[in-house]
């Protein structure tokens, strides 16, 4: 067993990193984005650092149904793009199309999320705790967010629609400079910097908002006016779609079912947490940025794992595909343990740049902790679920799973741990994401029996398309 975690293909490895380390990056400052935003308004208070967390929760439910959107929209446009040698005039159309409909459903979705905003955000986030100082705060910030919506949306799909072409290096270098942005703005517009009124929580939503335009007028000013590749344009915005939207929902609706399912799940999470008081919601706003920045390189090999697996299945080489599927089992084991090294390493310095309560960074230290051994069970089931049986076609069983393991595991026994037991928050943690070492174990034996290799059809493009 131990020999088939770790290949001795060295092309192997390199065709992974090759694939991941740009993901990654870009996962990276993202991440860093979000981080700007905790670090500087943590400096206010931890009335104001649980507000943004909060509200950032809900803003979230919305990212994860445009990846929805995306990812599905990602499968048609690699595979008109891979027919446009044989085929080029009906790849080529076909692929405007499929973006024409994954930006109007994007559109549409960040109208829905943004009356929301604009009409309840008091309702949203009593959603998440009942301390009216924090939803006051909270309020606030949504006030700044509510056109956030349509840009983040914007920048989101059309990333990943430069992805699936091999067009990695723009959509990073534009969230370098995103993440410059962000920084100039939040520091001008929350400590009244650079001659900008001082506006507090505002000021990070409104900072936020800047960085969203500016990346998404370059990401859609490169798609839609530089781009000669694929050759879409703004007035391609208004053609006709109808023939090519059944393909297109029945390749999204399954993921996005999925995700979507899961965000609720993970925002009952967050409710859950919004209830256990002011020291533990800030100390998950300290530890919840670690956490991501531990898991951006995870995320880039569970997406080189989903490409690497249906590219060897597609080439017919299914033992191959299994013994590459014990290798990724590997690589996510040894990632989830250098993440929880890293963690327990950084947890003090992170923590002490905070200006928070005693008791709040006693409750980030049990956080840390209970995170770091988390990761090691994570990363390994990420990389499983989100890469090596998705692209074996296994997606089915994998809604299921997410969600059967998050429901039933996780969100009762947080719940008990929390509200029933009164255990300390190393406990609670470690309860809540229990869902995460559930899967990893599951993934083991559902790679083994081979049943995650499935047939997919290429599908085909019809005249009208």
């Amino acid at each position: 067993m131990i020999k088939k975690l770790f290949s001795g293909d060295r092309a192997f490895y390199v065709r992974v990193l090759t694939l991941a380390l740009p993901i990654s990056l870009q996962s990276l400052i993202t991440v860093g984005v979000n981080m700007l935003d905790t670090i500087m308004v943590g400096t206010l208070g931890e009335l104001e650092l649980s507000a943004t967390s909060l509200a950032n929760q809900f803003i979230t439910i919305y990212h994860i149904f445009c990846m929805g959107l995306g990812m599905g929209a990602s499968v048609l446009v690699s595979r008109y793009w891979g027919m446009r040698e044989s085929e080029p005039e009906k790849a080529a159309l076909a692929l405007k199309k499929t973006i024409c409909i994954m930006v109007r459903l994007t559109m549409g979705l960040a109208l829905a999320f943004a009356a929301a905003t604009l009409v309840m955000p008091g309702v949203i986030m009593s959603m998440y705790t009942p301390e009216e100082d924090i939803i006051s705060l909270g309020v606030v910030y949504f006030r700044y967010s509510v056109v956030t919506y349509f840009f983040l949306g914007l920048s989101l799909v059309c990333t990943i629609v430069l992805r699936s072409v091999g067009k990695v290096r723009m959509p990073l270098y534009v969230s370098v400079g995103a993440f410059c942005v962000n920084l100039v703005a939040n520091y001008a517009f929350i400590f009244g910097k650079l001659g900008m009124p001082k506006m507090g929580i505002a000021g990070a939503a409104l900072g936020t908002l800047i960085a969203r335009v500016f990346e998404a007028g370059m990401i859609c000013g490169y798609l839609f006016f530089l781009d000669k590749s694929i050759g879409i344009r703004i007035k391609h915005l208004g053609m006709k779609t109808k023939d090519l939207l059944g393909e297109y929902v029945r390749i999204s609706i399954p993921v996005l079912i999925s995700d979507g399912i899961l965000a609720i799940g993970s925002n009952t999470v967050a409710m859950v947490v919004g209830h256990l008081g002011v020291s533990f919601v800030a100390a998950n706003s300290i530890t919840s940025v670690t956490q991501q920045m531990s898991n951006v390189l995870t995320q880039g090999v569970a997406q080189a794992g989903a490409i690497v697996t249906g590219q060897t299945l597609g080439e017919g080489e299914r033992d191959k595909a299994f013994s590459q599927g014990y290798a990724f089992l590997g690589l996510g084991l040894s990632l989830g343990l250098f993440a929880a090294l890293v963690i327990r390493v950084i947890s003090g310095p992170v923590i002490g740049a905070y200006n928070v309560s005693e008791e709040t960074a006693k409750v980030a230290e049990q956080l840390m902790e209970a995170i770091g051994f988390i990761m090691i069970f994570q990363s390994a089931n990420s990389i499983m679920t989100k890469g090596v049986l998705r692209g074996g076609g296994d997606t089915k069983m994998l809604m299921l799973a997410d969600n059967i393991f998050l429901w039933v595991l996780s969100i009762p026994m947080g719940l008990l741990a929390g509200f029933v037991l009164g255990l300390p928050a190393f406990w609670i943690y470690t309860c809540l994401k229990f869902d995460q070492i559930a899967k990893a174990v599951w993934c083991v034996f559902r790679l083994r029996g081979g049943k995650w290799i499935k047939k997919i059809s290429t599908g085909r493009i019809s005249e009208a398309a």
